[in-house]
């Protein structure tokens, strides 16, 4: 009787985590679009603003000044600066990610990985893969299903200061840390979203 026991106990243990694997990931990824505003309201063609600098303090170290820019974004990879497109660039899908746009991509495959909690809010789990190299694990936060975190390239991102803009929410501001250390090194604040319903003249994907 014992024996049968601890069997039936060991195939629920291994049964447990091929469940979490299997898990149908669908569910999640439309909560997860619908608290933004929905899949139609992602932004496809957009201006925006930035202000970020590098360092480990909020705010820059003495003598250094946070950096501004306006940018052009046209998913899935163009990304434009002076109306010069920055041809290969990991941070096209860290736009990618905080936009959304790697949730709706033909090439995009899912898996749901492990809960975590961060910062004391419980977050659903979600690993990206196809569509962007590494796979990105992005955490949603369970109680509004909005991006709280994401791991990726040995930095993980925490996401806050929601805005909206014509029906799309986004998180306006963004701290880098390293994974091995849990040190922050970049702070980043989007300060102006603008949808466009194409691209600006004089602006040609390459």
């Amino acid at each position: 009787m014992i024996h049968r026991l601890l069997f039936l106990l060991a195939a629920i243990c291994i049964s447990i985590p091929a469940q979490a694997q299997t898990a149908d990931p669908k569910p999640l990824i439309e909560k997860a679009l619908t608290a933004v505003g929905g899949k139609d309201k992602l932004l496809k063609i957009f201006r925006f603003k930035e202000i970020f600098h590098f360092g480990s303090t909020p705010e820059p170290a003495e003598g250094k000044k946070r950096t501004t820019r306006e940018s052009i974004f046209s998913q899935p990879d163009q990304w434009w600066l002076n109306k010069k497109e920055r041809g290969v660039e990991p941070a096209k899908d860290d736009v990618r990610a905080w936009s959304l746009d790697v949730l709706v991509d033909e090439k995009s495959k899912f898996e749901i990985i492990p809960d975590l909690i961060d910062e004391g809010k419980n977050c659903a789990g979600l690993r990206v893969s196809g569509s962007v190299k590494p796979a990105m694990d992005f955490y949603f936060d369970k109680e509004t299903s909005l991006l709280h975190r994401l791991d990726w390239r040995g930095d993980f991102y925490r996401f806050s200061d929601w805005k909206e803009h014509d029906g799309f929410k986004y998180a306006s501001k963004t701290i880098l840390f390293k994974v091995k250390d849990g040190k922050p090194w970049f702070f980043h604040e989007i300060t102006e979203v603008e949808r466009l319903s194409k691209l600006p003249e004089g602006l040609v994907k390459p």
